[in-house]
């Protein structure tokens, strides 16, 4: 049996080795280090961009995208250079010490064989999950009742902070535990339990790695510059409906403000090469908006809004005003290939 070690302690840089049957080898142990934590590799913001073929045809025949379940998964890896290849998933990433650190998951590769960037689960993520199988049949997570987005130095500048760590909070889900501890929009989470955190897979692990009713330690930074520690009781999944959670409050009839987005007509040479009859391109995307959630990025093609056709801003705005009780769907194109939201 191996150890079990302390995923928390893990620093970059140190020695690890990867274990595993890769290539239908048996075991095999490869060496590496350390390089880089809490590590996001958009596996399931792709999974989550592309609905099922189903939800397409639905769509197609009544112009309402089928909800989704609120996007509740976690994804903050453990990046090292031992070489892992296809076989490697489920084996252990042990430290120096021999003790398990993490559960190799997945590779970044063109080529589909290892290039130097493995990636594993960190042991204490994995733990908890353990737990609740085996007490419960199923993953118990908590949640704080919010949307953020991560720090950078513009966006520092223009809160007039000099520190980019931490995370904006763009949205505050009314009844949950954020909003009970009166966290509020424009804050900034800056610790967890007193660590300081960086980006949302930070976030997302240390939060996943505890159970609705639990209270989570954080440290705030209010508008007014100071700074509050505050005790946030999680709340469980069903409070983070995909109606609140894209961002409380100003979700329903939607606009263009708050979509986060401007746009430009599609050009005939777009329409022609996508093989589309209406759009319009995505020239910019703000942090923490809407279509910054649903990484809707530069560039891509909206085509439908509630089934609509659209090929300028003003039809845009028309379209958004035709909601279905408050219910908006937005169909188009992304550089993941096609894609359909709805918006509550």
């Amino acid at each position: 049996f191996v150890k079990m070690g302390n995923s928390d302690n893990v620093q970059v840089g140190e020695w690890v080795l990867a274990v595993g049957f890769p290539l239908d080898l048996q075991t095999t142990v490869t060496a590496g280090i350390v390089s880089a934590k809490a590590r996001n590799i958009g596996i399931l913001n792709r999974e989550r961009s592309q609905p099922s073929r189903e939800q397409i045809e639905e769509y197609e025949r009544t112009g309402v995208m089928p909800e989704a379940p609120a996007n509740t998964a976690i994804e903050s890896f453990i990046q090292t250079d031992a070489a892992i290849n296809r076989g490697n998933s489920g084996g252990a990433l042990v430290n120096a010490n021999g003790e398990l650190i993490g559960i190799n998951a997945a590779i970044a590769s063109q080529t589909g064989m290892n290039e130097g960037y493995g990636f594993a689960i960190p042991v204490n993520l994995a733990k908890k999950i353990l737990e609740d199988f085996k007490e419960f049949g199923v993953v118990k997570r908590g949640y704080i009742g919010v949307t953020f987005a991560a720090l950078d130095a513009d966006k520092a500048e223009a809160l007039k902070i000099k520190e980019i760590n931490g995370l904006y909070v763009s949205g505050v889900v009314p009844g949950g535990g954020a909003a009970a501890a009166g966290i509020k929009e424009g804050d900034i989470i800056k610790k967890v339990e007193g660590v300081e955190i960086y980006d949302s897979p930070d976030l997302q692990e240390k939060i996943g790695r505890m159970r609705p009713g639990d209270k989570v330690a954080l440290a705030v930074l209010k508008a007014d510059g100071s700074t509050k520690n505050v005790n946030v009781t999680l709340k469980p999944e069903s409070s983070v409906a995909p109606s609140v959670a894209v961002n409380a409050g100003k979700a329903t009839n939607a606009s263009v403000s708050k979509l986060g987005a401007s746009f430009s007509p599609a050009t005939a040479a777009m329409k022609t090469k996508y093989g589309i009859a209406s759009g319009v391109v995505v020239t910019n995307v703000e942090a923490g908006k809407l279509f910054d959630y649903y990484d809707l990025s530069k560039g891509s093609i909206i085509t439908k809004i509630n089934g609509k056709p659209v090929n300028n801003a003003g039809e845009v705005e028309k379209a958004l005003q035709t909601s279905r009780d408050g219910r908006t769907t937005i169909a188009g194109l992304s550089e993941r290939g096609q894609f359909a939201i709805t918006i509550d």
